[in-house]
């Protein structure tokens, strides 16, 4: 049996509840036929899928990432604006070759946040846009006034400007966002950033484009650089079953391919408290945030699917790494103020897979279900030290716990790893009174289960049976599963 002891009182830090945030990308289907279906037979509304829509707002999304990823350092805001007839075509190189008819730009995002009722964070064009570029479309999203920008989104039917409280000056300016070096970046962040006007109530939040998972000299060089004229560092950090040259299927593996996933998500532990140790000796205030705008389980496409649309399945060994690197985040909160999971739908590891007409919520989606309950919680402490799995070296643990408390109750969610045994667990819930205990849990028989379009219900959330008996919580934890508790 694993005895966890939950001190409520001993708080840690809020978990922003951006921690929890989605990014949708111009990459496949994502935008085009999984979110956006203009003069389509399928029920939407302004263009935005119904069901999807629907099913998103489920899920209290807290901020949107748009439109990329690599796509946002070749795409030219002016070209998604005004009459549709009118917006000029472009090519899109990075994700298969496919032409955009830009029917999906400034307005359509906006619309799409309102119907989701979540936050706006857009990614400028760096590597191949200019400053006034990226500076006018700042005042024509946000300014009040009398202005030719203003008035020209006016004509183009919003009268009220939006709220933007993101911004990220590029994207990948290591790689796709131009090749540049570090030193390069922070140059251009600076100058960038000085035309990022406040034109709001509220100041933009300035994001940097950070680094590639491990890569310090970026971070060091930003850190040292531009932290005093921005409020965030980006950083991306995908997982695979091996590595970047052995990426693993997502749904057709074994036994030494789901442990060798949930291994790779460690890595995130290191990566952050890499990134965090070198920002805290620059900004030990605390006062920049470590943004990990792109994460989650790259695999291979799907077989017959076009490459560059990265289009892959979603099954039990997703949901658990997704809590795993959840975890992570939560664990890091007093530096990392925000997550954006790759992406939200048909691209990587998805929310919702979508064929014509037809939608699937995959198991990552209900694990973000699941968990919305530690979003902007106070992050308490857990005392427990699991027992391990030690896979190739990297040892992971066999029960992963987290808590939080908000407005009265308490949140834990916790997985068990193992593909071979049950566990038993106690919660010793210390310095509270508990009248009631609701859980839920997400499992499935075998470990390659997904939800496909032919069978929706394999994997899904079920009620998990507790017993609350002075201030001790008994459960029985299934074999790789994840479980969230709520306590009032």
């Amino acid at each position: 049996m694993s005895k966890i002891v939950i001190n409520t009182a001993r708080e840690q830090g809020k978990i922003n509840k951006y921690i929890y945030g989605q990014f949708a990308e111009h990459l496949g289907r994502c935008i085009y036929e999984g979110i956006y279906v203009e003069d389509s037979d399928i029920p939407n509304k302004n263009g935005m899928r119904t069901d999807v829509v629907n099913a998103l707002r489920e899920l209290e999304i807290p901020v949107l990432r748009w439109p990329g990823g690599c796509f946002a350092d070749d795409y030219h805001w002016r070209d998604g604006i005004g009459d549709k007839d009118a917006r000029p075509y472009m090519i899109n190189t990075n994700w298969g070759g496919v032409v955009e008819n830009n029917h999906f730009g400034t307005h359509e995002f906006f619309e799409l946040c309102e119907q989701l009722g979540t936050e706006a964070y857009i990614c400028g064009n760096v590597g191949s846009g200019t400053v006034q570029e990226m500076r006018d479309w700042v005042e024509y999203m946000t300014f009040d006034g009398n202005s030719p920008l203003a008035n020209e989104r006016r004509e183009n039917g919003r009268e009220k400007p939006w709220k933007l409280k993101f911004f990220g000056v590029g994207n990948e300016n290591w790689g796709c966002g131009g090749n540049m070096r570090a030193e390069y970046y922070a140059d251009e962040y600076k100058r960038y950033a000085t035309f990022i006007r406040n034109y709001g109530e509220e100041p933009i939040y300035k994001i940097a484009g950070g680094p590639n998972a491990d890569d310090s000299h970026w971070m060091e060089t930003l850190m040292r650089n531009v932290s005093h004229m921005t409020e965030g560092v980006s950083l991306h950090c995908y997982t695979h079953e091996v590595n970047w040259q052995n990426k693993g299927k997502a749904a057709q593996f074994d036994k030494d391919g789901w442990y060798s996933l949930m291994a790779d998500t460690q890595r995130m532990e290191k990566v952050i408290s890499l990134h965090e140790s070198i920002m805290d000796r620059y900004d030990p205030e605390n006062k920049v945030g470590l943004i990990v705008d792109e994460w989650g389980n790259w695999f291979e496409v799907e077989q017959g699917t076009n490459p560059g649309f990265l289009y892959q399945q979603n099954t039990m060994r997703d949901a658990i790494s997704a809590m795993l690197i959840l975890h992570i985040f939560h664990n890091h909160c007093k530096r990392v103020k925000m997550a954006n999971i790759a992406q939200m739908v048909n691209v990587l590891q998805a929310m919702i897979l979508t064929e014509g007409e037809k939608m699937v919520l995959t198991p990552t989606y209900y694990l973000f279900k699941m968990m919305k309950g530690h979003m902007d919680g106070e992050k308490i402490d857990v005392d427990y030290t699991p027992e391990t799995i030690n896979i190739n070296g990297a040892e992971i643990p066999k029960i992963s716990v987290s808590a939080s408390k908000k407005n009265g109750s308490v949140t834990v969610s916790m997985c068990n790893v193992s593909l071979d045994s049950d566990e038993n667990i106690e919660l010793d819930l210390r310095d509270a009174s508990f009248v009631s205990a609701e859980a839920q849990v997400l499992t499935s028989n075998n470990m390659t289960d997904c939800n496909t379009f032919d069978a929706p219900d394999n994997v899904k959330i079920k009620d998990l049976e507790v017993s609350l008996e002075n201030g001790k919580l008994s459960l029985t934890l299934p074999k790789m599963s994840a479980a969230v508790i709520t306590l009032k």
